[in-house]
């Protein structure tokens, strides 16, 4: 079994990155859910039992943002510089937009952190608000951009 997560023996393994230089890196990642629109008023209108949906959700994707080396196996602990979370409302949707932004100087991208600040914000819209809304739908969860390391920049 080939591949860079596997060893000579096809064992997982973390991808050695010592060798590589440090450098700027950056990603941004988004995804939405999709709710009623009843649901979304009783988001901006602060209606919601568990309190603000906007900035408790932001706040969990910047504390997940930091834990992903902890919750996906084969990826490094990273020092990260920068997590902005934004999420905005969306009435066309309806639903909930979220936008992460995640910086470090580094051996290796913070795509990942990116991704799960997004997927744990959107995991906090739904269980904030599933009590008047079990049919929310998180989707769309993608990376946008990353720039920094050899492969350089890339865009959605």
């Amino acid at each position: 079994m080939a591949g860079t997560h596997f060893d000579a023996d096809g064992k997982a393994r973390m991808v050695d990155v010592s060798a590589k230089p440090e450098t700027v890196r950056a990603a941004t990642a988004s995804g939405r859910v999709r709710m009623e629109a009843a649901t979304l008023a009783a988001v901006i209108d602060g209606g919601a039992a568990k309190g603000d949906v906007i900035a408790i959700a932001e706040l969990a994707g910047i504390m997940a943002a930091k834990q992903t080396g902890t919750l996906i196996p084969l990826c490094h602990p990273i020092g990260l510089d920068s997590v902005t979370v934004k999420i905005i409302a969306d009435a066309d949707l309806p639903g909930l937009v979220v936008v992460a932004e995640t910086r470090c100087t580094g051996r290796t991208g913070v795509e990942m952190e990116a991704m799960t600040a997004v997927s744990v914000a959107c995991l906090t819209i739904y269980d904030m608000l599933k009590s008047i809304d079990r049919g929310m739908v998180i989707e769309n969860v993608e990376l946008d951009t990353k720039s920094g390391g050899k492969s350089g920049d890339w865009r959605r």
